[in-house]
């Protein structure tokens, strides 16, 4: 009984000081955090169990590692606020993903990111198609910031009125074709494009498929090529298979 009471007296002001020093850290989500303020962050949780776990354990053999980690957390703020050269140490660098030449293959690679990684972020920002992306920079914090090309901010209606006159235009799906120099043989059937015509149009910019970073196909035939070292292009390709997707 008296162990039981201790852990619960132990675990009441592990909470206390934990939520404190969270406070204390400042207000942010988990997916806004820089990365040596998650890192803390884990640390502290992993560390606020272990005098839970044993009641023989020292209560201060948790609360003193937690606020250091705290200090050491407001330390690192303070200084990545005041050192430009400090914040790029503990925080990095933003870095450009997608251009106006297409999708840069040398900044995937320094973020150790595949073309999938970079699908699915430029679907979660909510975008489905590279053509309508002018730039897409991934932030410090692992978010994607998406901005779109001149002409389809000028598409976009102003208002609820402007909308229900303007007539919209049927939403064209991409399909990948080739992904990291490999060609997806599923999609391609499913698109009803040959093997010979993808490889006639890439040839055209003196490509090979080997070349081609990423390559996506649309319902109207209208295709997105981004080759790992030439600027992308669109071409149109001849499909059979538009309604199947």
């Amino acid at each position: 009984m008296v162990v039981m009471l201790v852990v619960m007296l132990k675990s009441i002001i592990t909470f206390a000081v934990v939520f404190f020093v969270i406070r204390l850290m400042g207000k942010r989500q988990i997916g806004e955090m820089q990365p040596f303020e998650l890192v803390i962050t884990l640390i502290i949780a992993e560390v606020a169990c272990i005098p839970m776990n044993d009641s023989y354990i020292p209560l201060y053999y948790g609360i003193i590692p937690i606020v250091t980690l705290a200090t050491l957390a407001i330390v690192l703020s303070f200084l990545s606020r005041k050192s430009v050269k400090a914040r790029k140490f503990l925080s990095g660098s933003s870095v450009i993903v997608i251009d106006k030449d297409g999708i840069v293959y040398d900044n995937l690679q320094k973020l150790n990111m595949n073309m999938d990684d970079l699908v699915e972020a430029v679907r979660t920002a909510g975008y489905v198609d590279f053509t309508e992306i002018a730039y897409a920079i991934f932030e410090t914090n692992g978010k994607l910031c998406v901005v779109e090309k001149e002409e389809q901010q000028s598409e976009q209606p102003k208002d609820s009125e402007s909308q229900s006159e303007t007539p919209q235009a049927p939403a064209l799906l991409p399909l990948e074709l080739i992904v990291d120099g490999k060609i997806n043989n599923e999609n391609l059937q499913t698109a009803g494009v040959s093997v010979t015509d993808l490889t006639d149009a890439i040839a055209e910019k003196d490509l090979k498929i080997k070349d081609v970073l990423y390559c996506d196909v649309r319902q109207d035939g209208k295709t997105f090529v981004s080759p790992k070292k030439a600027r992308a292009f669109c071409c149109t390709l001849n499909i059979t298979g538009g309604n199947n997707w």
